[in-house]
């Protein structure tokens, strides 16, 4: 397993994770939000270079630190580009004491039995060792599950720990992230589904292999509480899953062991037309309520 510090940070460390990951499906609606319309850009590159330069204010703004934000999930382009005149997973880890992940899925299929399956990924060996150069510690993948379907919550789950042996060759560490949705008709039942299938695969991992989980908040507080003491998982982390923030923090403070891995709800009250100073303000605020809401549990 990579750093060492990074191990023990990750697992043990009060604060939350960053999710800085939107891809080429959900660019245009953090530009929207955050006060740029689609009007104001011209093509896919210009759309990135955009957004590129909304996450290094993020991650250069002074309340971005290892102090309360542990890690940051970052998109492929946002790790190949640079903050401050330094590789973005450098700068991260070497400058704020925040570590590097990484999300590694292409996407989603159509829905299929309930639940959304991820995209092959063909080239995937190739981008965990570019990884590993860089100087990330981990990655991220996404399904999503909208019905409580018993055989495709079990063939998403199969899906996320067959890709999981192979991050496990560079040594990375890996974050599995089955997202339910929040409009399920039945989504504590898609839970007690997910539970099931979570533990029968976790209990199968080798000796000495851990993974990491990202959750949506369940509907009965400390549901997940078995996952958060398993062996085999190194943290139990929740996504704001389209909560606003207030919810999603209220949320999640009832649930013992789980921190935060929000994007959104983050990111929801800063404004490209906003001063520095101003936007600093903004998002230490966000920083302070994020990271309270993980560690201060009721």
């Amino acid at each position: 397993m990579a750093n060492d510090k990074m191990t023990a940070q990750i697992s043990s460390k009060d604060g939350f994770i960053a999710a800085l990951d939107q891809s080429g499906g959900s660019t245009p609606g953090a530009l929207r939000l955050y006060g740029i319309p689609d009007s104001a850009y011209s093509g896919e590159v210009e759309m990135f270079r955009l957004v590129h330069e909304m996450r290094v204010r993020i991650m250069t703004a002074p309340a971005f630190a290892g102090a309360k934000v542990i890690a940051a999930i970052l998109f492929e382009r946002t790790m190949d580009g640079q903050a401050q005149e330094k590789p973005v997973p450098a700068f991260l880890w070497e400058g704020r004491g925040v570590i590097p992940f990484l999300k590694i899925d292409k996407g989603l299929e159509a829905e299929n039995g309930g639940v959304r399956l991820m995209k092959p990924m063909p080239a995937l060996d190739a981008l965990l060792t570019r990884a590993v150069k860089l100087g990330v510690f981990g990655t991220k993948m996404r399904s999503f599950i909208n019905l409580p379907a018993r055989e495709g919550i079990a063939a998403v789950v199969t899906q996320q720990f067959e890709v999981v042996t192979q991050i496990a060759e560079h040594g990375l560490m890996p974050i599995i992230e089955p997202e339910i949705s929040i409009k399920s008709p039945d989504k504590a039942g898609a839970e007690a589904i997910l539970l099931a299938e979570l533990t029968r695969k976790l209990d199968a991992l080798p000796d000495g292999r851990q993974v990491m989980l990202k959750l949506t908040i369940p509907e009965v507080p400390d549901f997940y509480s078995a996952l958060v003491d398993h062996p085999r998982v190194a943290r139990v982390v929740a996504l704001s899953g389209g909560y606003m923030r207030a919810d999603a923090c209220k949320r999640l403070a009832a649930n013992h062991g789980m921190i935060a891995s929000f994007s959104r709800a983050l990111t929801e009250d800063l404004r490209h037309s906003m001063s520095d100073a101003e936007f600093n303000a903004t998002l230490a605020k966000s920083i302070d309520e994020i990271y309270h809401a993980s560690t201060a549990k009721v």
